[in-house]
C-alpha cells in the first residue's frame, strides 16, 4: 500500500513538473455557487439541544482545546463539557472531567444570538483520544477529538487548507471531499467563514447555518482560522460600529497564550509545525500593535523545536489574478522582508476566489517607488500558497492576468481544498484537491523542502 501511496506521488509530482508555471486548461463555471438554505441546516431537535461545536486550538502548544457550542436557553448544566481519555476496552470505567464553560451572546441590528459556550480544556495528554460531551438529560451530545502529538522537530502531522467557503452547494464539495481524505487531523483556515454580510443587514442567521454545516468536521478537529474581509461586519449605518463582533464572539481563540492584545493576530505550535495568524484587516504600519507582536514573535521561533513556519494572513501578496490584484501590496512591502530572514516556509492566503501556488520569490532587493521592482528567485523565500476556492457565494475568480508571471507556479480557476502532509523536519508533501465530478482530484502536488533544515530548491516547484 505505501508503495502505490509512493507511486501516486511520484506521479502527480512528475505532472506538475509538466504543468508548471502555466495556467491550468480545466474549466470550473465561473457564475455565483447557489447557496443552500437556511432549511438545509436546521436546529438539531429537542429540548435546549447543543449545536454548532466546533474545536480550536486552546492552548499555544497543542495540549488545550477550546471546545465550543451554542443553546437557546443559558440553563444550568447547559454551559458544562464534561470530557474522558477514550478507553481502549469497555472494561475500563472512564475518569470523566468537567470544565463550565465562559457564556455569552451578542446583538447585532435585529437579531440577538443563541448562548455562545466556550470551554478551555487544558493540561490533555498529547496523541490521545478524547471523548466529550455537552448538553443535559436527553439533549446530551458525545463527540470526539484525538490531541496532537508533543512539539518536536521529527514529528509527523497533517493538515488541511481550506479559505472562503461559504455556504454553497460547492461549499459543500470542498468540505465532505476533505472529510472524505481521511488524512487530515487539523485545519489551516484562511478566512471568510460564513459570507453573512454577503445578506441584506448582515444577516446572522447565517452564521448559525455555517455552524451547523461545519460541525460534522468542526466539532471532531480543531480549526485554526484567520479573519477575512467577511468577518469585518463593521455596518454603522444599522448601528453596528464595531468590526468582526460576530466573528470574535462565535470563534475565540488562545491569542493571549501567544502574546498577542488581540484575537485577530496570534501564533501557535502543533507537532513540528509553528503556526503565525496575521490580520489583513487590522492596522500593521509600524508601531502599531500588530507589527510590534510580529517582530517580537518571530524571534521567538525556535526552528530547532519546530522547524515549520507557517504564516496564514487572508488577502495574498503573490497574486496573478485580476480578482484583488495587489491588494495585499502594502502588507507584502511591510512584512516581506522578515519572513524572507526568518526563512518562512509557506504563506497560506485566500482572498481571491481561485487557486494558485507560486515559486520561492522575494521582491525585498528593490525600490518599490523606482519602477524597477521585480520579484527574484529566493532559496531563504516561501512559497505563497492562494486557495480563496472554497465554494463562496461570489463564484470563481476566473480572470488571470496574462503573460503568466514568472513568479506562478501554477494557477487554476476552480474550487477545492490542500493537504500538508509534514512527514519531517526536512520534508512535507503538499497537494491540492480540485473538486471535480463530485471527486477530489488532486490536481497539484509538490514535495516542500525545509528552509531551514534542507534549503534546497525543490525539484518539481514552478517554471524549469
Amino acid at each position: 500500500m505505501k508503495n502505490l501511496v509512493l507511486l501516486a506521488f511520484l506521479f502527480l509530482s512528475f505532472t506538475t513538473l509538466i504543468n508548471a508555471g502555466i495556467t491550468s486548461k480545466f474549466v470550473r463555471q465561473a457564475m455565483p455557487s447557489v447557496e443552500m438554505s437556511l432549511d438545509t441546516f436546521p436546529s438539531p431537535g429537542g429540548y435546549n439541544t447543543p449545536e454548532q461545536v466546533h474545536l480550536t486550538q486552546g492552548d499555544h502548544d497543542g495540549s488545550g482545546m477550546i471546545v465550543s457550542w451554542v443553546t437557546p436557553i443559558n440553563l444550568a448544566g447547559s454551559d458544562v463539557v464534561t470530557y474522558w481519555i477514550a478507553p481502549n476496552t469497555t472494561d475500563v470505567k472512564p475518569l470523566k472531567k468537567r470544565v463550565h464553560a465562559a457564556t455569552k451572546s451578542y446583538r447585532f441590528y435585529d437579531y440577538t444570538s443563541g448562548f455562545l459556550h466556550h470551554a478551555t480544556l487544558r493540561g490533555l495528554e498529547f496523541d490521545t483520544n478524547y471523548t466529550y460531551e455537552i448538553g443535559t438529560d436527553k439533549s446530551a451530545r458525545k463527540f470526539s477529538f484525538k490531541t496532537p502529538p508533543k512539539v518536536g522537530p521529527d514529528v509527523p502531522y497533517t493538515f488541511g487548507i481550506i479559505g472562503d467557503l461559504g455556504q454553497t452547494y460547492a461549499s459543500n464539495e470542498t468540505l465532505y471531499h476533505y472529510m472524505s481524505n481521511p488524512v487530515g487531523e487539523a485545519v489551516l483556515f484562511v478566512g471568510d467563514l460564513s459570507y453573512a454580510d454577503d445578506h441584506p443587514n448582515h444577516d446572522q442567521r447565517k452564521w448559525d447555518s455555517w455552524g451547523r454545516f461545519m460541525e460534522p468536521c468542526a466539532a471532531y478537529q480543531p480549526f485554526i482560522f484567520a479573519a477575512g474581509n467577511h468577518e469585518i461586519d463593521f455596518v454603522p449605518t444599522i448601528g453596528e460600529p464595531h468590526a468582526f463582533k460576530p466573528y470574535t464572539h462565535r470563534y475565540p481563540n488562545a491569542y493571549k497564550d501567544s502574546g498577542s492584545t488581540s484575537p485577530l493576530w496570534y501564533s501557535l505550535k502543533r507537532a513540528s509545525a509553528y503556526i503565525i495568524v496575521l490580520s489583513s484587516y487590522s492596522p500593521y504600519a509600524k508601531y502599531t500593535p500588530q507589527y510590534m507582536w510580529l517582530e517580537a514573535e518571530l524571534k521567538k521561533v525556535n526552528r530547532e523545536e519546530t522547524p515549520w513556519l507557517i504564516v496564514m494572513v487572508h488577502s495574498p501578496w503573490y497574486n496573478s489574478n485580476n480578482y484583488h490584484f495587489m491588494e495585499g501590496e502594502s502588507m507584502r512591502v511591510m512584512f516581506e522582508s522578515w519572513l524572507v530572514n526568518s526563512k518562512v516556509d509557506l504563506v497560506l492566503a485566500g482572498h481571491v476566489h481561485a487557486y494558485e501556488r507560486s515559486e520561492r520569490i522575494s521582491n525585498i532587493k528593490y525600490n518599490i517607488t523606482d519602477g524597477l521592482s521585480t520579484p527574484v528567485k529566493d532559496p531563504s523565500a516561501p512559497i505563497y500558497i492562494t486557495i480563496g476556492d472554497g465554494g463562496n457565494i461570489e463564484g470563481i475568480a476566473n480572470s488571470f492576468t496574462e503573460p503568466q508571471p514568472s513568479y506562478s507556479a501554477y494557477r487554476e480557476a476552480s474550487f477545492g481544498h490542500a493537504i500538508l502532509e509534514i512527514k519531517n523536519k526536512t520534508h512535507a508533501a503538499y497537494t491540492w484537491h480540485r473538486n471535480q465530478d463530485n471527486e477530489p482530484v488532486a490536481a497539484d502536488s509538490i514535495m516542500l523542502l525545509n528552509r531551514y533544515n534542507l534549503p534546497k530548491e525543490e525539484s518539481v516547484s514552478g517554471n524549469v
